[in-house]
């Protein structure tokens, strides 16, 4: 069984929906410490004058050290503004009227409201118009001890998984512990994802958008595109090699 881990963020980029196409189970890490001004609470839209910013205000005063799955939103007034800066850089995009009114009901919210439910909300639905049918379960239902690279083998050894699927910006922290893994017979693979061109409003072809890019413009055809940036998985080695890292 293969088994990936990561915290649950604002309208994701396409890689983090390769990372759960390719596993049997994708589990939210959302009982670690909250991190401001993070993918969690933001992400970016393609504009005529490059990516721009989309941040979900939360409430952080007294609430240093939070865990993912207590921050509430602050202001849902962000859902409007979020709204119109959509439909301003999409609206004459292929795909967009199909899309949009559903947009719209899933980004609607009220002041208080968690900041997990919004996204998990809006990852469930670029996962129904992609057609990916992984499992979903997030971590503080599972009631596991542990932190960092230990909370991770908890995990997987609670699924029986055999392959655990990393990002690869995980590698620096995680070829230091990969020990804590291998020692429970729990194969490490980093993904290798090449982010693949398509259609895309206002030239020139910028990576790293959010999904809703890949889908407004092309569609019936984002997972195809989605999947053929997906190259060979790294192993723990390549990536200590290439890297210069040496494992724990």
């Amino acid at each position: 069984m293969r088994l990936a881990i990561s915290q649950p963020t604002y309208l994701p980029w396409l890689g983090y929906f390769d990372l759960i196409d390719q596993v049997d189970a994708f589990v939210f890490l959302d009982n670690v410490q909250f991190e401001k001004q993070s993918w969690q609470q933001r992400n970016r839209i393609k504009t005529p004058t490059g990516l721009q910013w989309l941040t979900v205000p939360v409430v952080i005063h007294g609430r240093f050290g939070q865990p993912i799955q207590n921050v509430q939103i602050r202001d849902c007034e962000f859902s409007r503004k979020h709204l119109r800066a959509i439909e301003l850089n999409y609206g004459r995009a292929s795909f967009f009227l199909q899309y949009f009114p559903e947009l719209r009901l899933r980004l609607t919210c009220s002041a208080g409201s968690p900041l997990l439910d919004l996204n998990v909300r809006l990852i469930e639905w670029f996962m129904t118009i992609l057609g990916i049918r992984t499992r979903l379960f997030f971590s503080s239902a599972l009631g596991l001890p542990g932190k960092r690279t230990e909370l991770l083998a908890n995990i997987c050894e609670y699924f029986g998984a055999t392959e655990y699927v990393s990002p690869l910006g995980s590698s620096a922290y995680l070829l230091q512990e990969v020990d804590v893994l291998k020692s429970r017979s729990i194969k490490v693979w980093f993904q290798n994802y090449h982010h693949p061109r398509y259609r895309q409003m206002f030239p020139p072809f910028l990576p790293y958008a959010s999904m809703l890019d890949l889908i407004f413009n092309e569609g019936e055809r984002a997972l195809d595109i989605l999947r053929s940036g997906r190259l060979e998985g790294l192993s723990e080695e390549h990536v200590a090699t290439e890297l210069l890292v040496s494992p724990a």
